[in-house]
């Protein structure tokens, strides 16, 4: 993507040093740690234990994932490709901002610019916690985006999804379901699921229109991004609907249990999230999106 001249949102609450998995430890933290420090400060071995700790914090790790506290991994966080990773995205909501505000309006709606969390292992969020397994969403409740960037490894390496635009590509995904709040999409959703049943199969058949829907919004934007902005180089489009692909409910479930369970879809199949996205990309209209026909 060309991002070099665009600027960074400044919709954004960077959450990275104070939540877990390798950002600082706050004052709740230690004051739940401190019962099983004490005791190590009385031997050798507990100062060489503490020290140990100590420094796999300061190398990026976290020592408290073996108790239970923290991140999801232990892997050690790249300082440089994190921070590099940050001003990307903050570059790509701006762009999200840029596109809906313009967009929006011309359907006589007014877009309302949402807020995008940055943590690192695990947050609160309107929705209850946050973890980086549950992998990036948007809560309804403080129209908030919460993403991990250790996401966008798991992208590149387990689902075999890498490139700047297929990252770009999960953030617009997302504020696409920003988009579905503002119109009251998710309200009608979520009012007929609790009606239905939160795990029926017509809730979960809902579920993957929200998610298609999402995903054609995410297509328009990606649309005005090279029509307006000129954002798109050689390649991007096929990282977006490889992205798309890779992450489809059927891939996952055959890649997890071999088999594939239509019926406990909640996101849709990798050829529908493909054919969405492209279709929102092709048309760059938002009433091509109706998922719910």
């Amino acid at each position: 993507m060309r991002l070099d001249g665009e600027e960074e949102s400044r919709n954004v609450e960077d959450r990275r040093a104070s939540s877990g998995g390798g950002g600082r430890m706050d004052m709740r933290t230690m004051m739940m740690l401190w019962p099983l420090i004490r005791p190590l400060l009385r031997s050798k071995l507990g100062l060489l234990l503490i020290g140990a700790g100590v420094a796999a914090y300061l190398m990026g790790y976290n020592p408290l994932r073996v108790i239970g506290i923290g991140g999801s991994s232990s892997a050690p966080v790249n300082k440089q490709v994190d921070a590099q990773r940050a001003v990307f995205i903050k570059k790509v909501l701006r762009s999200t901002e840029r596109v809906w505000g313009t967009l929006l309006p011309r359907y006589g709606l007014r877009y309302k610019e949402p807020v995008l969390v940055l943590y690192r292992g695990h947050t609160q969020s309107g929705c209850g916690g946050a973890q980086s397994q549950m992998g990036p969403f948007y809560c309804p409740a403080d129209k908030k985006v919460y993403l991990d960037l250790g996401f966008f490894d798991e992208l590149a390496k387990r689902h075999n999804a890498p490139g700047d635009f297929a990252q770009a590509y999960v953030l617009a995904h997302e504020i696409g379901h920003h988009v579905q709040d503002l119109v009251g999409t998710l309200d009608k959703v979520q009012k007929l699921k609790q009606k239905w049943g939160g795990r029926s199969k017509a809730a979960n058949a809902l579920q993957v229109k929200v998610e298609l829907q999402a995903d054609c919004y995410a297509g328009v934007w990606g649309h005005y991004a090279q029509k307006e902005f000129h954002m798109l180089e050689p390649g991007d489009l096929e990282e977006a609907l490889n992205a798309a692909s890779a992450i489809g409910d059927d891939t996952l479930q055959k890649e997890a249990t071999g088999r594939v369970v239509p019926d406990a879809f909640t996101h849709g199949s990798s050829k529908q999230r493909v054919a969405w996205f492209r279709r929102g990309f092709e048309s760059g209209d938002i009433r091509q999106c109706n998922t719910f026909r």
